[in-house]
């Protein structure tokens, strides 16, 4: 009985004897096992930080902007007015309205909407803001209106599809699709914005517009931000080309200022600029979250002026009806 029961007390006790301390330095390999995971995760942490402050700052200032990109992809209904007066170079006598209606469908978490706008030819861009130039190289269209409907996923931050169907107006009523796509990835201390948009008009026919976006926090209220633009339409056989550098200065809740310069250009029949553009946009929140007013001071060297000096002041009166009070 003895022997019996010291024997299982003698094995255990050799299983769990703790094996022999290290008295010598630890292997290489144990070390780097060791600190490279560490080393890593902390700086995941610090990359996801960082690139994750830079798209709220940059997503608060395309909002308070009334930026194209924010109206493409926020999940709120919304219906924006603009009345838009342009003196000066490429500005004309008469005031500009435009409308925007995007309505999400119910019970479907903003996957299917309906749309409804003016011009949607020139909707296609991704513009960093819409109306911040003057003069885009676009094809000049008449007046026309559509109404279409959207499919749009997501994942937030990081990238943002859609695909529209519709049909644009007056008679004779033509069908047009379109399809717009963005990735997001961030790089050390800046952002990059890569977004994607075909499409094929029975104006315009079919065309693809590229836009990169380089993002990054100056300081807390200060973001800047470099877009490189190309359109390219099938009837044309023509790129394009747009570049602007832009600060934009966020002085309190009410008030931001935009300081941009930019550069177009065409491809054919050779790579030619075909104007210049140094601008200041103040943007101002006259009321609540819904009634804004812009203005804008704009100097041009076109092309087709000899890039001579050529001012431009531009003025525009916005008003959102959405979920905001």
């Amino acid at each position: 009985m003895v022997i019996a029961l010291l024997c299982p007390v003698g094995r255990l006790g050799a299983e769990e004897a703790p094996p022999p301390e290290q008295t010598g330095p630890l292997p290489e390999s144990s070390l780097l096992e060791t600190v490279i995971p560490n080393e890593i995760e902390t700086l995941e942490s610090s990359r996801n930080y960082l690139s994750g402050k830079i798209a709220n700052f940059a997503g608060a200032i395309d909002r308070f902007f009334g930026g194209n990109r924010h109206y493409q992809e926020s999940n709120d209904s919304v219906i924006q007015l603009n009345l838009t007066r342009v003196m000066g170079y490429g500005g004309s006598s008469t005031f500009k309205f435009e409308t925007r209606v995007n309505l999400k469908l119910p019970v479907t978490e903003g996957k299917f909407r309906v749309l409804a706008e003016t011009d949607p030819e020139t909707n296609i861009a991704a513009e960093p803001i819409p109306g911040s130039t003057v003069l885009r190289n676009k094809v000049v269209i008449p007046r026309s209106a559509a109404v279409a409907a959207r499919f749009a996923t997501e994942e937030k931050g990081v990238w943002h599809f859609s695909t529209d169907a519709g049909l644009r107006l007056p008679i004779p009523i033509t069908p047009f699709v379109r399809a717009r796509g963005r990735y997001s990835k961030p790089l050390k201390d800046w952002r990059l914005n890569v977004e994607e948009s075909v499409y094929w008009f029975n104006s315009v026919g079919v065309g693809e517009t590229t836009q990169i976006d380089l993002e990054r926090i100056i300081s807390a209220p200060l973001l800047f931000r470099a877009s490189s633009n190309a359109t390219w339409l099938h009837d044309k056989q023509n790129f394009d080309l747009h570049q602007d550098l832009t600060f934009f200065h966020q002085l309190n809740n009410r008030t931001a200022l935009r300081y941009q310069a930019g550069v177009s250009g065409l491809s054919n029949p050779q790579l030619e600029v075909t104007d210049y553009v140094l601008l200041v946009f103040y943007r101002y929140r006259l009321h609540r979250e819904w009634l804004y007013f812009e203005i804008s001071p704009q100097l041009h060297f076109p092309k087709d002026k000899d890039y001579q000096s050529s001012p431009t002041l531009s003025m525009r009166l916005e008003m959102l009806f959405d979920e905001s009070r």
